[in-house]
């Protein structure tokens, strides 16, 4: 009796040491996993920032390029300008090759390009007023001296020179305008779709049980962008079926739209207030027939570009 007693205390001594042990690792467990989520959060807001500021150093270094181009093209010695050019390409070197990236230390880099760009702006705008003035008085010597043969060969040389800066100054505005457009095109991120039964229960992933879907919600960010407006932004939606082709119904709101001057059919579309503030979307879509096992792909589009893509998954 002693003996089964003494084993019975051990055998419960061991089970309570046990459970204690297990105890201990599911705390570490759930204590990594909050710390990784956190981390991850953190990585995440960096990475939008690195993101933001790669964008911001890029159309600036565009603009300086235009900036400089049409400088010179006016007489305008642009030696110093191009020592500004060399240092923006080597913080943007800098920036794209560091492995710990200082935020602040770049936006001020980056107040001080826009600085400096603006002010070449200002000059820009004082050549051209003066350029206005010399068209005018061109105009009126040509006039004057219409009977000089020689005089009207030279003004006519004169007009012609001014005719190709007014071309060049067009194309360059043209380009400048074409890559600011770009830069301000909405960026779409951290896609979430999430499949709603008939019952309404709601599942997120990238893969779901063909019996567990009978309507589709895709969620997105759209990430804050100075370049763009704060203004209605219409986004159009293309659900693709596992077989490539586009899912559309004229009943549920689905219709076409021009993207690369082809006529092309949509799924869906929405028009949201922009506000540049991380904002988010919702497209819920309730398909008439039954979905079909296969991957799904997802298109985004706004103002004529392609924004974004995701897929998802049914077996």
């Amino acid at each position: 009796m002693e003996s089964n007693s003494s084993n019975a205390s051990i055998l419960k001594a061991s089970l309570i040491l046990i459970l204690a042990v297990a105890g201990f690792f599911i705390f570490l467990y759930f204590q990594e996993k909050q710390d990784s989520d956190v981390k991850s959060l953190e990585i995440e807001n960096k990475r939008e920032e690195i993101d933001l500021a790669h964008i911001k150093l890029d159309s600036l270094s565009q603009e300086l390029d235009l900036k400089i181009s049409e400088l010179a093209s006016l007489g305008v010695r642009v030696q110093e300008l191009e020592k500004v050019k060399a240092n923006l390409l080597r913080d943007r070197k800098n920036f794209s090759g560091s492995s710990n990236v200082q935020i602040k230390e770049y936006a001020s880099k980056i107040q001080e390009y826009e600085l400096i760009i603006n002010e070449q702006e200002e000059e820009l705008r004082r050549l051209r007023q003066e350029n206005t003035v010399l068209t005018d008085e061109n105009k009126n010597i040509s006039s004057a001296n219409t009977v000089l043969k020689t005089d009207n060969t030279h003004l006519k040389s004169e007009k012609d020179a001014l005719r190709d800066t007014v071309s060049v100054y067009s194309r360059l505005n043209k380009e400048l305008n074409d890559k600011v457009t770009i830069g301000a095109a909405l960026r779409p991120q951290g896609y979430l779709v999430t499949a709603i039964s008939k019952r309404g229960k709601e599942r997120d992933g990238d893969e779901f049980k063909v019996k567990k879907v009978d309507r589709i919600k895709i969620q997105f960010r759209l990430a804050e962008n100075p370049l763009t407006k704060k203004e209605d932004k219409t986004i159009i939606l293309r659900l693709l079926d596992p077989s490539g082709n586009v899912i559309s119904d004229m009943a549920l709101g689905s219709g076409t739209f021009y993207f690369g001057n082809k006529q092309t059919v949509y799924t869906t579309k929405q028009t949201i207030n922009y506000t540049n503030s991380n904002q988010s979307v919702d497209f819920v879509y309730d398909k008439e027939s039954k979905f079909v096992k296969g991957t799904y792909g997802i298109e985004l589009y706004s103002e004529g570009f392609k924004i974004g893509v995701t897929s998802f998954s049914i077996k």
